[in-house]
């Protein structure tokens, strides 16, 4: 195994720290829909939202890899807010990589970030290739108007890293990536995000009103619902930190599932179902290394094999974790249907692993075609 530095280590050991005490809440968040807004200040007053910006940037230094480790330990204590923090430090994760291969326009933000504890929120996954909403040229800027969806961590945001459709008089459907600030008059957040797992991520729907957008805040032009560089860019830094959270998740059924069988470990059939459950943690494990290894410190050139690869590791990952979780309530027994156990909120919040694009099914055609030599889409 790798030595740690010093600096990585404390970080892990900040992230036990804050996943003991999240724990704690972790029941009465799922219970009563409740945005973690507690635990959102306490990894603010740790200084978590800026632990993966370089040193020299004013950040924390924390290395990819170890990004990934900490909202992994993270999420044994909460699912919803490793989440919700994943879909945060994965924007910050995007910018990074600009920066390290020469882009001086990802500075500012990542300074303003490391110097205000900024949080970011992620419209990414909802709006993916095809973008959403629309961009009414004006003079300066945009127009932009919207209701974005799956805005995790929004009740305590303050950016939106979002997307609009401009119909280029030119260049046709065009998705435009942009800035929107969450206090901006026209933006209002919703109180909507009632759902099955995930319930603290406040993942609410944001509603935006002709906010206006300069040209120079425009960060990627590219045309609606085609593979573009920049999923090349980001796939394979996104995906690693997001499927941490679920590994996580799938690490606190196990010690559930295992608490709960301590008393009948000398029963064959419960010790089968225990060796069924760590082959399971045992693929995702191996599946998420890769995925990892893949993105390789933010040191690669961006290419549709490495993002192939990544969505394929995703797959393995998430069926992996699902499977372990499912064979965690088999140990456990009738006790993982009881809340107070704690399996069954487990049980729904690893379920969001299914969701996240590309899904299971459409990243087995994306695979496909990249293997045959065709585009992405």
């Amino acid at each position: 195994m790798e030595q740690k530095t010093q600096h990585e280590t404390d970080w892990l050991v900040v992230a036990r720290d804050l996943a003991a005490t999240f724990a704690e809440r972790a029941a009465m968040h799922d219970a009563d829909d409740s945005f973690v807004a507690q635990n959102y200040a306490a990894l603010k007053g740790r200084k978590l939202f800026s632990a993966g910006i370089p040193a020299e940037l004013g950040g924390g230094g924390a290395s990819h890899a170890t990004l990934c480790q900490l909202l992994r330990v993270l999420a044994g204590g909460c699912g919803s807010t490793a989440l919700a923090l994943a879909m945060h430090t994965h924007l910050i994760a995007g910018t990074v990589w600009r920066w390290k291969h020469g882009d001086k326009t990802a500075e500012p933000l990542l300074r303003r970030v490391a110097a205000e504890e900024l949080i970011l929120v992620s419209s990414g996954g909802s709006d993916w290739l095809d973008g959403s909403g629309t961009a009414e040229k004006v003079e300066g800027g945009f127009k932009i108007t919207a209701r974005k969806v799956f805005g995790s961590g929004s009740p305590g945001g303050q950016l939106l890293l979002t997307m609009a459709v401009y119909d280029d008089p030119e260049a046709g459907r065009t998705v435009l990536h942009l800035p929107i600030p969450l206090a901006a008059p026209g933006v209002a957040i919703q109180d909507n995000w009632r759902t099955l797992g995930m319930r603290g991520t406040g993942s609410n729907d944001i509603a935006i009103n002709e906010v206006f957008v300069p040209d120079a805040a425009i960060a990627v032009r590219r045309p609606a619902g085609k593979w573009h560089r920049f999923w090349d860019v980001v796939s394979p830094l996104v995906w690693p930190l997001v499927y941490s959270v679920y590994a996580g998740v799938a690490d606190a059924a196990r010690a559930v599932a295992l608490s709960c069988a301590a008393s009948r470990r000398e029963d064959p059939f419960v010790q089968a179902l225990v060796g069924e459950m760590e082959t399971e943690l045992a693929t995702a494990d191996v599946a998420l290394a890769a995925m990892i290894a893949n993105a390789n410190e933010y040191d690669y050139q961006p290419m549709t094999e490495r993002s192939r690869r990544t969505y394929m590791y995703k797959t393995v990952v998430a069926r992996s974790v699902l499977a372990a979780v499912d064979k965690a309530m088999e140990v456990a027994g009738g006790a993982s249907f009881y809340r107070s156990t704690g399996l069954e909120r487990l049980f729904r919040d690893v379920q969001g692993a299914r969701f996240h694009p590309f899904t299971e099914k459409r990243q087995y055609q994306f695979s496909g075609r990249i293997t045959l030599g065709l585009d992405g889409v």
